[in-house]
């Protein structure tokens, strides 16, 4: 029959997960990062990015793949070891498709929409970390907008309203800023302190994806509003 763990050791142990989790964010965000500041800096792969649309969707296919197959990894029979390379490998393939905006938005902007995007993302995760509220209503009223955000979107691909594109991208902020908080809190009860160091491993990946998405996709917003295009 296994110890249990005093109070003081299940605080220690949750905050050893948390910082399990951030690390491998900060470590896939890292990656994206280099990955997608190579691919903009070497002509040949930033315009077979650009230019060729089957390579391009072909990247995001494999995204999309890979990031539902990671969002089952806690109750699928894939080892830790394989899931950690698989998210490493997501988010380089990542960087490669976010290398265009290298080619679009000036580096000084990237930089200052980085940092602005790190401010607000920490301090929701730090929310969703320490507050007593239960956010899941929050999570919920997020998740259903979301919804309806990728649907605006689709259909705005083919009306190209910039009055939408707005409205997509403004809403898109609020919907991730709501998210970063209600996925740390929903992380941080992931760990109940009695799992064996395989499954706990595999939580923190799929905890890690979590925020990695939700800080991917705060930047991009933030990026659109605040961005300064390069002139021709």
């Amino acid at each position: 029959m296994g110890t249990e763990l005093s109070i003081p050791q299940v605080v220690q142990e949750e905050r050893h997960f948390m910082t399990s989790v951030f690390g491998w964010m900060s470590l896939g965000l890292a990656l994206t990062g280099l990955v997608a500041a190579y691919a903009a800096s070497v002509p040949a792969v930033a315009q077979a990015i650009v230019s060729n649309r089957l390579v391009f969707f072909g990247l995001v296919i494999l995204e999309l793949a890979l990031v539902f197959f990671l969002a089952g990894v806690v109750q699928s029979t894939m080892s830790a070891a394989m899931a950690s390379l698989m998210f490493l490998f997501y988010a380089a393939i990542n960087g490669l498709t976010l290398s265009v905006i290298f080619l679009v938005y000036t580096q000084s902007s990237i930089a200052t929409a980085f940092f602005v995007t790190a401010g607000t993302f920490g301090l929701m995760s730090a929310y969703g970390y320490f507050t007593k509220t239960d956010l899941t209503t929050i999570g919920n009223i997020c998740f259903m907008a979301l919804l309806g955000l990728i649907l605006a979107s689709v259909v705005n691909i083919w009306l190209h309203n910039p009055t939408l594109t707005w409205v997509t991208t403004y809403a898109g902020v609020l919907i991730f800023v709501g998210l970063t908080a209600y996925d740390t809190q929903k992380i941080k009860q992931m760990f109940h302190g009695d799992e064996d160091s395989e499954l706990e491993e595999k939580e923190a990946i799929s905890g890690a994806l979590a925020l990695y998405l939700d800080f991917i996709n705060l930047f991009l917003n933030i990026l659109r509003i605040m961005g300064d295009r390069r002139r021709e």
